[in-house]
């Protein structure tokens, strides 16, 4: 083989592996750019350019990881459709007399069916629950939502199917070893890291801040609208909106029309035309909007018939959370045609359980923002599904019916775990039996399991598995564990823990399935150089990535809660910080006195 080094000593494909890092940490933190296809535009870079091979694509996205996780949103739909974890949310909360006996009776459960289920699963079946909750023990939702998202991830940290990046370092395990991990392989460390985490929660609850609920700036919808009339002789009649000014005007916009025999027209068509008698209401600052009064000769209404029911049944209100990642972020909903595509009217933005008092068509969307729309309801669940990516609803109507195939899907998780952690079949045959079993009893339907999958996720999953063989492939794992191993000395202990505390601190920046895929091949590498047994350094990295409580980006459960909760950014690091350094000391030391090096 000829020389392939070119500049500073680094071969042609380690150097399209660096630019396909530098060109993908670009389109995420400073471009719309959608994660999915960024991610699939560095996979085509790395084929185009040769670093990897067609094979190499197939067997990632054909990869363990990809199919459990496929396979498992089959299980949550049966789950979910049969009744199984609408009747876990509804009957394991209980009433504490205090707070302190509130966060225990919530983080103990939440942390069992985060081990089982999933830590978002959990996470989003019990956002809505502990709002309510919260409210009837008279506590801010922060308080506990926040203690939620923390024990769904401790809770995750139990078992393979608790986070997908521990289904990551398991199937990259698999293809090194020819192994595979049981599926409570992380156990140990996790339940240790599990009562640690909620024992510091008990003790430092008074570090969670309270944050006003963003739903309470919208209990009134008569505080931030205004409902003005259109006399029959305003010259304004027979116009169309925009010829007499009055879509948007000084102070905020119009979302709706209401004729005098109750037709609703909403959202508002530039070219529609304004009759005598026509209700006019406006959402936005309200002083500057009595002002058309004056200039346009309007009057008020004789009383605010704005509500949810009372004009038409086929719209109502609903409240949504920008999700991070939308295509909102940055935006103003004056600029974009969201509006027009979703049939949905924006009547108020409130941040960080504060009503934002601008025109709400005005404002720079942020992650996290409440949104108060006013939404067809015919297709509550369609309408939910189409713009997810957008938008999180946090108010769904969905009462699924209990009868005896709840008792059916119950049974069959509860088998899928007995048969996996038994190891008489593999995780990912349990795993693929348990999904057909829900379809064959009818426990969900194929149309109906579509909506439950997450294809853009799954999309990045199968992306990060092709650059960790990136790395594993170019050489550039050598480069990066060679000098670690050497600064380090050869101990392992120290390498172990030098590598789980830059995976953690790479989690609370990215995401723990980045970290997961990134550091695995660099972590087995130097278990291999050393001589040691790959399998304690394995565990000890798949517990740490998911260690990442000081920022709201470091876990998918933190970025579900961060609307609903009302939290500002920095809110996560008074508790996460103290609880990534205790909890990764925990993880690291309980790994190492039960899985000897």
């Amino acid at each position: 083989m000829g020389e392939v080094t070119t500049f500073f000593g680094l071969s042609f494909q380690i150097w399209m592996v660096i630019i396909m890092v530098i060109g993908l940490f670009y389109l995420l933190t400073r471009t719309r750019v959608p994660a999915e296809v960024a991610f699939l535009g560095a996979v085509t870079f790395l084929l185009a350019t040769g670093v990897i091979a067609e094979q190499d694509v197939l067997e990632s996205f054909g990869s363990e990881a990809i199919l459990v996780t496929g396979a498992f949103y089959i299980i949550l739909a049966g789950l979910m459709n049969t009744g199984v974890l609408y009747w876990l949310s509804k009957h394991m909360l209980g009433e504490p007399s205090s707070f302190k006996k509130a966060i225990v009776s919530l983080t103990a459960p939440a942390a069992i069916l985060g081990a089982m289920l999933g830590c978002l699963e959990v996470t989003h079946l019990f956002t809505d629950m502990v709002k309510i909750w919260a409210r009837k023990l008279a506590i801010a939702p922060s308080k506990l939502l926040m203690p939620l998202s923390y024990a769904a991830t401790f809770g995750g940290m139990c078992t393979l199917l608790g986070h997908t990046s521990n289904l990551v370092v398991a199937g990259l395990y698999v293809e090194q070893t020819g192994k595979a991990l049981n599926l409570f392989a992380p156990l140990v460390p996790g339940l240790t890291c599990t009562i640690v985490g909620i024992i510091l929660m008990v003790i430092l609850r008074d570090k969670i801040p309270p944050r006003e609920s963003p739903e309470l700036s919208f209990e009134e919808t008569s505080d931030y609208t205004v409902e003005l009339l259109v006399p029959t002789d305003n010259e304004a009649v027979m116009q169309t909106i925009d010829e007499a000014g009055l879509r948007n005007v000084h102070g905020g916009s119009l979302i709706e029309i209401v004729r005098f025999d109750k037709e609703v027209i909403s959202p508002v068509p530039a070219d529609e035309y304004i009759f005598g008698g026509d209700r006019l209401i406006y959402s936005g600052q309200i002083n500057e909007l009595l002002e058309l009064k004056n200039s346009h000769g309007l009057v008020a209404a004789d009383h605010h018939v704005y509500s949810i029911n009372e004009i038409d049944s086929n719209r109502k209100m609903r409240t949504a959370y920008v999700n991070f990642g939308s295509d909102l972020i940055d935006t103003r909903m004056c600029e974009n045609d969201f509006e027009r595509r979703s049939d949905m009217v924006l009547v108020a933005v409130a941040r960080q359980g504060k009503r934002v008092n601008e025109q709400p068509r005005q404002v720079i969307l942020q992650a996290g923002d409440s949104l108060l729309l006013e939404c067809p309801s015919k297709r509550d669940n369609l309408l939910e599904d189409t713009y997810k990516r957008s938008l999180t609803f946090f108010d769904s109507q969905f009462v699924p019916h209990l009868g005896y195939r709840t008792i059916v899907s119950a049974c069959i998780l509860v088998l899928m775990f007995v048969f996996s952690s038994s190891q008489v079949v593999h995780l990912i045959t349990s795993v693929m039996i348990a999904a057909g079993a829900m379809l064959a009893f009818g426990c969900c339907r194929m149309d109906s399991v579509t909506k439950y999958i997450d294809w853009n996720f799954l999309l990045t999953l199968g992306a990060m598995m092709v650059f960790s063989t990136a790395i594993s492939k170019t050489g550039l794992v050598s480069m990066i564990s060679d000098p670690i191993l050497e600064m380090c000395g050869g101990n392992p202990y120290i390498i172990m823990i030098v590598m789980c505390f830059l995976a953690s601190f790479v989690s609370e920046i990215f995401s723990n399935v980045s970290a997961a895929a990134v550091f695995f091949p660099i972590i087995y590498h130097q278990a291999i150089t050393l001589g040691c047994d790959p399998l304690p350094f394995t565990i000890a990295l798949m517990t740490s990535v998911t260690i990442s409580y000081a920022t709201p980006v470091g876990s998918v459960t933190h970025m579900h809660i961060y609307g609903p909760g009302g939290f500002k950014f920095t809110d996560f690091l008074h508790l996460g910080i103290l609880m990534h350094l205790v909890l990764l000391a925990v993880n690291i030391a309980t790994v190492i006195i039960v899985f000897p090096l």
